[in-house]
């Protein structure tokens, strides 16, 4: 039987959880000179990746971490059904070229930083659902190609307030199959957009961080769970402004009690780094799941996880125009 959702809930649990049978991450030099450059499988040497364009080096990184995470487990392109994936650029040109080097059939998805997880919460419904039996879900985001979009040149030199974070040059991608042995998504929770009217590019936390509570209290409400039932709740990426503003939502809803939570955009960096308010990009929750998560899971360091990647869903030209900063949470629950 697929999994089930009660009606009125954000919640869907899975009767068949699906397996991560294998995962992969890459990063940039920067990320790799952070606290977990060890527990990343490639760090790569510069930012071009031998190719002459940063949008060109996004989308290698990302076709080159799906294929690393299928060897892993002994299987090619051929033998994954569907590939669900997404990044922050317009039109998801890295997650589009990659695809077609990759030649596996494609939806590709743009939540921003949030979209791992919706790409995970999707190809589980798929594997739970007996559409497939092997999906792979994955997301990336390159700092130069995000820079280039988003903000200014850095050639530029624009000076940032401490209050913007550091798009991640990294990679992350799973695999998630029917049967076999490993951690399972055994729940996910679609999350709602929620606008404060806040407008400020350069403090997405602030934005980001509604989003981020309504999801886990909504998680928690729908599976009737108590706030220490995860060994560790994290999400990706509000920064140390936007993870100080969840901790007080959080406290005021008596959901998540200190110390079982954290966020990817505080951890993936040292503050000796000279990021600002800590790391973003689709590649930055992606990153620090297929890399220092997982391998915390793989040696029972962590048992229950729950990653709830956040997403501000602005663009350039909203941006430019004064809009609000529309923000969602996405989560998924990952038991081994």
């Amino acid at each position: 039987m697929p999994g089930s959702k009660k009606r009125g809930m954000q919640t869907v649990v899975f009767d068949n959880p699906p397996i991560l049978s294998s995962w992969a991450s890459i990063v940039g030099p920067k990320e790799g000179e952070g606290p977990w450059g060890n527990d990343f499988d490639l760090i790569m040497p510069d930012y071009l990746l031998g190719e002459d364009t940063w949008e060109k080096a996004e989308n290698k990184m990302l076709k080159q971490t799906v294929e690393l995470a299928l060897n892993k487990s002994g299987l090619n392109t051929r033998d994954a059904e569907v590939l669900l994936a997404g990044d922050l650029l317009n039109q998801l040109v890295s997650s589009n070229f990659a695809a077609a080097q990759l030649s596996i059939p494609f939806l590709g998805l743009y939540g921003a930083c949030s979209t791992v997880v919706e790409a995970i919460l999707i190809g589980s419904m798929l594997v739970d659902g007996g559409f497939y039996e092997r999906v792979v879900a994955a997301a990336c985001s390159h700092h130069y190609t995000a820079e280039r979009q988003f903000r200014f040149p850095t050639e530029q030199g624009v000076q940032k307030p401490p209050s913007s974070q550091w798009t991640a040059t990294a990679a992350g991608a799973v695999i998630l199959e029917a049967s076999g042995s490993g951690p399972r998504i055994t729940s996910a929770t679609i999350g709602r957009v929620i606008d404060m009217g806040q407008t400020d590019v350069n403090d997405m936390g602030s934005a980001m961080a509604p989003a981020a509570a309504d999801t886990v209290k909504m998680h928690l409400q729908d599976l009737k769970r108590l706030p220490d039932y995860y060994d560790l709740v994290i999400t990706g990426d509000l920064g140390k402004l936007g993870m100080a503003i969840l901790g007080q939502l959080l406290v005021r809803e008596g959901v998540v009690p200190q110390p079982n939570y954290s966020d990817c955009g505080v951890l993936i960096y040292d503050e000796k780094q000279d990021i600002g308010s800590g790391g973003s990009g689709c590649g930055c929750a992606a990153s620090m799941l297929c890399g220092p998560l997982m391998k915390k899971m793989f040696k029972a360091e962590i048992k229950k996880l729950l990653l709830v990647a956040t997403g501000a869903l602005m663009s350039p030209i909203t941006s430019f125009q004064g809009s609000t900063i529309p923000a969602i949470a996405h989560a998924v629950a990952i038991e081994y």
